[in-house]
């Protein structure tokens, strides 16, 4: 069993020991590419906040601590780690996950994003 495997939360994220967290980055990028390849979507982005994503549900407390997107596509890590590994293969299919960060679709996603530029303004 993978490292990914075994988070459902960030709060199972957070049983990992630091020095594995390198290589859950590398799964998490594995899987992203895995999926992006077969279903579409933005792959740059989102390989470039994987460790962002790790650092900031390591450390804060999400859903109470809010965390906000600038660009939709930056998610597709923090999808992983909040519940939606298991269907993350249906990434912007029909009846799937979102590309962006939706509120419907988790109370992990602070608000309901798309492109880009609207974090400032969702934050206030």
């Amino acid at each position: 069993m993978n490292l990914l495997e075994t988070i459902q939360t960030p709060a199972d994220l957070k049983q990992i020991p630091r020095p594995d967290l390198p290589l859950l980055a590398e799964e998490i990028r594995k899987t992203i590419v895995e999926v992006v390849s077969r279903n579409g979507g933005h792959l740059a982005p989102s390989l470039g906040t994987v460790e962002l994503t790790i650092a900031l549900h390591y450390v804060f407390e999400a859903p109470r601590d809010k965390i906000i997107w600038d660009v939709g596509h930056q998610t597709y890590a923090h999808k992983l780690l909040t519940r939606r590994r298991e269907r993350f293969h249906t990434l912007r299919q029909h009846k799937g996950l979102s590309g962006f960060t939706r509120m419907s679709e988790s109370p992990y996603d602070a608000f309901t994003t798309g492109h880009s530029s609207t974090s400032i303004s969702a934050g206030l």
